[in-house]
């Protein structure tokens, strides 16, 4: 079991007003969110078929909570992980024009998280999606939206200080851009969750580019799967990957804090090449696979920002259990609450 304890903690608000303020973050950050980005909103899956290549790996690896339908033959749904190839399709059902999205009200579960101050079952996120032109498949753009979204994240804390003066906003006027080969050139005898510390702690908020490729010495900062983002193309000399994190610095419990993983998504030729690369060849036959391959599907930039962490960090809690309800072993739950962590 993995818990940090600060010492000294005391939430920053009583259980009431936490609902009050967890309230106020979701509508006040989803309504900038929107109108930065030109997104509208849809209503969300809780689950999908299997077998049709939409649901998401996120690393590669994790199991997705299955069930079969009774009314279907006992085919099989699964719970989603994240939204990222369903979205996209739903770009092209509503023909959304260029520079205009969609964003969803996500909820899932992840059974294979490891629970921890961070991690819980529960996963509950804005999942959003934009169409783009053949020429914003640049790091430039990409970028460009970065800094869109933290806009609206440094808004929304300004919003929280107003309500509740006594938590005082922590974030840097500015979001600084790093490459993890850089990172990998920089700080070769560090583990990339170590080097993410360094640099996090060091500017406040970053935006760390080029995640599920190798880099230089033939490993991975960290996993992604090979068939929603672009982690492979080359975005300038000595470059890859259009996708990354945006990572704030927790200085309740002094370590990185990932809140969006996003980027640009897969063409054709992207995805061609990432399932070579991950060995996978055989979605191809897949249904969503199928339809990009066959060109029927719209450029696209998406992801995930996610709710109960940034409700976390605004309200300075110590574990994503004070801001969501879900299930925590009994030996954490105790744990916690000898330190004030109160888990609901």
């Amino acid at each position: 079991m993995k818990l940090i304890v600060p010492s000294g903690y005391t939430a920053t608000l009583v259980p009431d007003m936490m609902e009050q303020a967890i309230l106020l973050i979701k509508e006040e950050f989803q309504i900038r969110l929107a109108r930065s980005l030109n997104l509208r909103r849809v209503t969300a899956p809780l689950f999908v078929l299997s077998g049709t290549g939409i649901n998401d790996d996120l690393n590669g690896i994790e199991r997705a909570v299955s069930f079969p339908i009774k009314d279907m033959a006992e085919r099989r749904a699964e719970v989603v992980h994240s939204l990222a190839k369903w979205k996209r399709m739903k770009l092209g059902d509503y023909a959304i024009p260029v520079g205009y999205g969609l964003y969803t009200d996500m909820n899932a579960i992840r059974a294979d998280e490891e629970l921890d101050n961070l991690h819980s079952l529960y996963v509950d996120q804005w999942d959003w999606e934009r169409t783009i032109g053949p020429n914003d498949r640049t790091l430039g753009f990409l970028c460009s939206i970065v800094e869109t979204i933290y806009s609206a994240v440094r808004q929304t804390e300004e919003i929280v200080y107003l309500h509740y003066p006594h938590i005082k906003p922590a974030l840097p006027e500015k979001i600084t851009f790093v490459h993890t080969e850089d990172l990998q050139r920089e700080m070769p005898d560090l583990t990339p969750s170590e080097r993410e510390a360094v640099v996090t702690k060091k500017y406040g908020a970053v935006f760390l580019i080029g995640i599920g490729g190798r880099l230089a010495d033939g490993k991975k900062h960290d996993g992604r799967a090979p068939d929603y983002d672009d982690w492979s193309t080359e975005s300038k000399p000595g470059y890859h990957g259009l996708n990354g994190d945006i990572i704030l610095w927790n200085s309740v419990l002094n370590c990185p804090f990932e809140i969006s993983s996003m980027g640009i998504r897969v063409d054709r030729a992207a995805l061609e090449r990432q399932l070579d690369l991950e060995n996978c060849p055989q979605r191809r036959d897949l249904m969503f696979h199928r339809a990009l391959l066959s060109g029927d599907l719209p450029l696209s930039i998406g992801g995930g920002i996610g709710q109960s962490r940034l409700c976390m960090y605004y309200l300075r809690c110590a574990h994503i259990g004070e801001v969501q309800v879900s299930i925590w072993p009994e030996q954490m739950i105790e744990s916690a609450a000898k330190g004030g962590v109160i888990l609901r």
